[in-house]
């Protein structure tokens, strides 16, 4: 571990539990228990969505699998009324990578295979040649459950798998024509040798320590096991997998916690929400697309004895943030940005527009980001796709629509988004929650 003296003890203070929160969770299903641990120690509640809405003023956190969503009540005082807006800051936790089948075990050439499916767009060449392990949740029959099943998290660090590059004897032209790789076909990693071994279903029961028959299912996952770093000769960078969107999660997960120690009472409720599934379309019983976010937040009104009308005049008043990675300058491919639109790592969190509405950035959303940027005293940047690119979308337009709340996408600089391994800058993690409390809570 090294750093550069010019990094405060606030900045290596948030880069360190970045860091932690990455290890931490290789899943989605990780990802949520580490942010709701990270809550709960400070005070909030969790709850669970099949039980009554707390009315009383305080500090909640449901999940709802790989999603997560945490409010509090307990600032406002008598200035809360059913009808008092909110303020969200949006996110996810999942991340491309490969899955496991339901039926992955074959083998080829004495090789004991297991087989996969790319999950989200995946630079899936960055996955070859590593060190993998396992993680996720498995469905488990249980008497004393509802509905008889019970579920739990697994997660293995031993270097279990690898998908093994082909040789260049035997590929000649990949350095002049590029790698080509089939996802069916080149991406199954292997994990043994031999004929004759024992099942996924039979391995993965033994490490979750129930009877075969006892497994119902399972959402089973490969992660790298090469952990987060700060690197650089001044330690300016910090390489991790999942940094999108984790990184996004964590600040927010911070900014929370920041803004409930703010000194006087806020004319909002400040939410976070952690979605699932963003990367393969949001379109799930929790991803951006479900009910999970409106839902809540008409819960949240009508336990404050608030009605259906209370309910949509706080939707008027709401502002939503959503948060996702933003693609820094790359120096190599410079000419792959907008030549007007520089956005420098350690440069401060970006605001993300895109006239087609790819992010649900305007005027009114770019106003409230740009606000909470200076009330932070953090310099903001402004990404926009080259126009003779395609855009990538996020949770925000999703969102805006869902709930008719002004938005605004925004986002931190990151190298190699999408590959198992990307890098960020280690200044703007801390200006980047910083941003966000102040969203959440202006002084």
């Amino acid at each position: 571990m090294h750093h550069s003296a010019e990094l405060s003890t606030h900045v290596v203070e948030v880069a360190d539990g970045l860091r932690a929160y990455l290890d931490a969770s290789p899943s989605p299903f990780h990802a949520v228990g580490s942010a709701a641990a990270l809550l709960t120690a400070e005070g909030f509640v969790e709850v669970a969505e099949t039980d009554p809405t707390p009315t009383a003023a305080g500090r909640y956190v449901v999940r709802r699998g790989g999603s997560l969503l945490a409010w509090s009540t307990a600032e406002a005082g008598a200035a809360r009324t059913p009808a008092t807006p909110y303020r969200v800051v949006g996110a996810h936790t999942d991340s491309p990578n490969l899955r496991i089948k339901p039926r992955p075990d074959w083998a080829r050439a004495g090789w004991q295979m297991l087989g996969v499916e790319v999950y989200g767009g995946a630079l899936t060449n960055s996955w070859l040649d590593r060190d993998l392990g396992l993680s996720g949740r498995v469905a488990v029959r249980d008497a004393g459950a509802a509905g008889g099943v019970g579920q739990r998290l697994f997660r293995t660090d031993d270097p279990l798998l690898r998908v093994s590059q082909l040789a260049i004897h035997l590929d000649r032209g990949v350095r002049t024509e590029g790698l080509v790789l089939n996802d069916q076909q080149h991406l199954a990693p292997h994990w043994g040798l031999g004929l004759e071994r024992r099942s996924f279903r039979e391995w993965l029961a033994e490490l979750v320590e129930v009877d075969p028959a006892d497994l119902l299912g399972f959402d089973a996952m490969t992660h790298d096991l090469t952990p987060a770093r700060t690197i650089g000769t001044a330690g300016e960078l910090i390489a991790s997998a999942r940094l999108d969107n984790l990184a996004t999660s964590f600040a927010a997960v911070r900014a929370l916690l920041a803004a409930v120690q703010a000194p006087s009472p806020q004319p909002w409720v400040p939410v976070i929400v952690l979605f699932d599934h963003e990367e393969v379309g949001s379109t799930s019983e929790r991803g951006a697309q479900s009910t999970f976010l409106p839902a809540w937040l008409e819960r949240i009104v009508l336990a404050a004895g608030g009605t259906r009308e209370d309910y949509w005049r706080a939707l008027a008043g709401s502002v939503v943030a959503s948060g996702d990675m933003a693609h820094a300058t790359h120096p190599n491919y410079a000419e792959r940005h907008e030549p007007e639109h520089a956005i420098l790592m350690n440069g401060g969190p970006v605001l993300k527009v895109n006239t087609n509405l790819r992010y649900a950035t305007d005027a009114l959303g770019a106003a409230a980001f740009a606000l909470a940027c200076e009330q932070a005293g953090v310099p903001m940047q402004t990404f926009v796709t080259r126009s003779d690119l395609p855009c990538g979308s996020t949770v925000g337009p999703m969102t805006s629509a869902l709930t008719g709340a002004t938005t605004v996408d925004f986002g931190a600089p990151v190298l190699s988004m999408h590959s198992t391994r990307e890098i960020c800058g280690t200044l703007d993690q801390a200006a980047y929650a910083a941003a966000l409390a102040a969203f959440l809570a202006p002084a």
